[in-house]
């Protein structure tokens, strides 16, 4: 059997702009702020940088 060559499958995404997910934040003022996944990925970021290990576990 002879394998099938297939052509490279392009690994770039378009440039969009961040897609919402479902959920919104409102502002001080009222404002619906749609939640991407950019603000999500910044904060799983921030809180790794502050995660500390409890002082009770040995």
């Amino acid at each position: 059997m002879k394998a099938q060559q297939q052509p490279p499958q392009s690994q770039t995404k378009p440039a969009n702009p961040p897609q919402p997910l479902g959920g919104a934040i409102i502002d001080a003022e009222g404002r619906e702020i749609p939640i991407t996944e950019q603000m999500i990925q910044q904060a799983c970021r921030e809180l790794d940088k502050a995660w500390q290990t409890p002082h009770h576990w040995h």
